[in-house]
């Protein structure tokens, strides 16, 4: 039987500590931070500040480690074991190592915090309140189980059932689950527990305080949900018989009600992680600066008392086996250790030249902050520039943050395709969404633009785009069609 193989082999491969050094060049400056110091628990070679004395070269220097030879074990060879290597100061300098961009604000700080309530734990001390028997309460705490971080339960009556009966033990039926249901609708915030956006908004509008607006408000979400959602008001007006002002106060009152209970629980389980940025830039007499974050730049340096080991074992005359042991590992330590501080300042260079090109190339929307003042750019533009991999490019551009005089932004966001505008002329992407996004903001809400509308506006404004792209740039916006945009 003849049988096929397709063999694919690359022409070069990443070394394991080029491999290492791409990981430590995606980190983010906090996430770098955490592999720093777990580096450091691992490896007793490599120790923060720097080196209190100069430990330097001595008498040893020019003699070859090779008279180390036991018969009865694996010979060390001199080219395995450079000794000098070793004894002497990391040869990189210090400036390469630290960054004298330190500020008053960089100190370390310990904020206290106070343990928060979980969402979920939180709704579990309210039912405390409530007089229910072991039953009950059992099916009650296995609903709030069931509630997502939204707030919502998205599983059926009878899913629930019988998952109730095969996991835990708990035979009931859909009548109880209902009963219980009614009991976590009384819970707090206001809509928890909710099947469907409707009922949320429904349990909400029960909990106020009854007005004519508020007893409008609830007839629309009841029996005409559907007219609401696609924002028919002229079919509400007639259906209800009341002014366009009277069921604009009544759909300003659902306005008010929150879609996603759980998500305004400030004691949930959802960490909100703080942005720390990578760079920053800052316009100082008319010229742009660039600032790497002193946090990605650690003061670091080999262990000494390693270093003293080595050289106590090179001046030692008699090698044993369990010598030879000791002198491989540490030698093992001492090469990470190297290799490390290396990478940090590899990483570091790699860090800076690449947001200095993308700083210059997009020079002047970092001067003025006009975002239709970006230019188009690519990966390759910045690999070219600064003789990096696009993957290299990418692996900064995607994960790190830049503090501008204009907000702090993710740098991947100064990326964008190119397209032609009526004079021939490169124009960003961006640009074009940032001017859709200011047309759609100035239009006149009781009359939404649709897309074949913002598509000739965009065409008089010199940029001709379809009907297609203008609503694939919407969706990138996150802004909705006209209809749902459509306003009292």
């Amino acid at each position: 039987m003849l049988k096929q193989f397709l063999n694919l082999k690359l022409s070069q491969k990443l070394s394991p500590q080029q491999i290492q050094l791409m990981k430590l060049i995606q980190l983010p400056t906090q996430a770098f931070e955490q592999r720093l110091l777990e580096e450091m628990n691992e490896n007793p070679a490599l120790e923060a500040g720097k080196e209190e004395e100069d430990y330097e070269k001595d008498e040893f220097e020019n003699e070859d480690y090779d008279d180390y030879d036991d018969a009865e074990s694996e010979r060390i060879d001199a080219e395995d074991i450079n000794i000098d290597e070793y004894l002497s100061n990391d040869e990189t300098p210090d400036y390469k190592t630290q960054a004298n961009n330190y500020s008053d604000d960089d100190d370390e700080r310990e904020t206290p915090f106070a343990a928060p309530v979980s969402f979920h734990q939180d709704l579990i001390n309210q039912l405390n309140t409530f007089i229910l028997n072991d039953e009950e309460r059992e099916i009650a705490e296995f609903l709030v189980g069931s509630i997502d971080d939204m707030g919502y339960i998205r599983r059926s009556v009878p899913d629930m059932v019988d998952d109730m009966a095969f996991t835990q033990g708990i035979y009931t039926d859909e009548k109880t689950v209902e009963r219980m249901l009614q009991v976590i609708h009384e819970l707090e915030p206001s809509g928890v527990g909710a099947r469907d956006l409707q009922e949320c908004l429904l349990l909400q509008l029960k909990h106020k305080t009854p007005t004519e607006y508020v007893e409008l408000a609830t007839d629309i979400i009841e029996n005409q949900f559907d007219a609401f959602t696609k924002k028919h008001y002229d079919k509400l007006i007639q259906k209800y018989n009341v002014s366009n002002e009277q069921l604009k106060k009544a759909i300003h009152e659902i306005e008010k009600l929150n879609p996603k209970p759980g998500g305004s629980f400030t004691g949930n389980n959802k960490v909100t992680e703080n942005v720390v940025p990578d760079f920053a830039i800052r316009i100082v007499d008319g010229e742009l600066e660039l600032t790497l974050n002193g946090r990605n730049a650690p003061s670091l340096h080999v262990s000494k008392d390693y270093q003293e080991m080595m050289q106590t074992y090179k001046s030692s005359k008699d090698k044993s086996t369990q010598q030879k042991d000791a002198v491989q590992f540490i030698k093992q330590k001492l090469d990470s250790a190297k290799w490390f501080i290396d990478a940090i300042r590899q990483r570091q260079e790699t860090l800076y030249v690449t947001m200095n090109a993308i700083m210059h190339y997009q020079e002047e929307y970092f001067l003025e902050g006009d975002e239709t003042k970006l230019k188009p750019m690519i990966l390759k533009d910045i690999a070219d520039m600064v003789g990096l991999d696009i993957s290299t490019i990418s692996r900064v551009a995607n994960s790190k943050y830049v503090e501008t005089p204009y907000g702090t932004k993710l740098i991947k966001e100064f990326f964008s395709e190119a397209m032609k505008n009526d004079q021939g002329e490169d124009v960003s992407t961006l640009e074009i969404k940032k001017i859709l996004q200011n047309t759609i903001e100035e239009e006149d809400k009781k009359k939404p633009l649709p897309d074949d509308q913002l598509a000739e506006i965009l065409k008089e404004k010199g940029y001709p785009i379809a009907r297609r792209t203008i609503a694939k740039y919407r969706e990138q916006l996150d802004i909705p069609v006209a209809r749902m945009r459509k306003k009292m």
